[in-house]
């Protein structure tokens, strides 16, 4: 992916390289000698993931165009052009696209870095941010050392985590319990109650009931709203509207939708999925 033989202090260090393989053909990297910071851009269909891998590297993981998702730690963000995640050194994860994409990455080695999370930390882009990580993307040829250097630093300093909630919705064991999760994520709107449920599957609500809380860890009710925010926040970072986002998964209102998305979020979808400035 690289040439081999760089620096000790540059991007790629010692043969080592981002080691992603991309699904669609090979990344273009920007990595010069002396860098503290590379950034590899990778096309993405929809639907297409890496496979499992960590990084010797923190990693910024962020889409300029198309939406991005990140499963990591047990959990799933995913991820607009108007946030990115912090992916530290050795935690492994897989990425992926919920539409075409452009990835775009950018990588910090440990030394060389003042950030110290040991957890992935979502990141809001902002418009001076974008610009910088373009900035710091062009050609080695186009950008010397000093004004290099002096963007990386900025970046860091840009760098702030936001308080959001990953939104999960982990298959219960229980094969009925899993038979209703299954045709829940093929239809979050199905409205119908654990009793109804019950029927199809056949079993009680009460046990249906113990199934989702010691497989999930959430009450049937909660795991629901999981859910549906989980299958709406691909439909509004596609552009989407609240109010058809809230039919399609189940919600009689906007409000309501909004209401539910702020509890389980941290924030309103209208703040999570602000529309990106348009790069220059």
């Amino acid at each position: 992916m690289s040439p081999k033989g760089q620096p000790r202090n540059a991007l790629p260090r010692n043969g080592q390289t981002p080691n992603e393989q991309p699904p669609n053909g090979h990344p273009h990297l920007i990595s010069p000698p002396g860098a503290a910071v590379a950034v590899a851009s990778f096309p993405l269909g929809n639907g297409e993931w890496f496979s499992s891998h960590e990084h010797p590297a923190h990693q910024l993981a962020w889409a300029p165009h198309g939406v991005l998702a990140v499963r990591a730690c047990g959990r799933t963000w995913v991820l607009p052009s108007t946030v990115a995640l912090w992916i530290p050194a050795g935690v492994r994860h897989a990425t992926g696209a919920t539409s075409p994409a452009l990835l775009r990455s950018l990588y910090f080695w440990p030394d060389r870095c003042p950030l110290t999370w040991d957890e992935p930390q979502v990141v809001p882009v902002s418009s001076l941010l974008r610009e910088l990580i373009n900035y710091l993307a062009q050609d080695p040829d186009s950008l010397s050392a000093e004004p290099r250097q002096r963007a990386e630093d900025v970046v860091l300093d840009l760098l702030r985590p936001v308080s959001v909630t990953t939104v999960r919705a982990p298959l219960p064991a229980d094969p009925r319990a899993r038979r209703i999760a299954e045709a829940l994520r093929a239809d979050p709107a199905d409205g119908r109650t654990l009793a109804e449920w019950g029927t199809v599957v056949g079993a009680s609500a009460r046990t249906l009931a113990r199934a989702f809380v010691s497989g999930t860890g959430m009450t049937y009710g909660q795991w629901r709203t999981q859910l549906r925010l989980q299958a709406a926040m691909p439909m509004l970072a596609a552009g989407a509207t609240v109010s058809a986002v809230a039919r399609r998964v189940g919600y009689g209102s906007p409000s309501a939708f909004v209401a539910a998305f702020r509890r389980g979020v941290g924030v309103p979808p209208g703040a999570y999925f602000a529309p990106a400035p348009a790069s220059r």
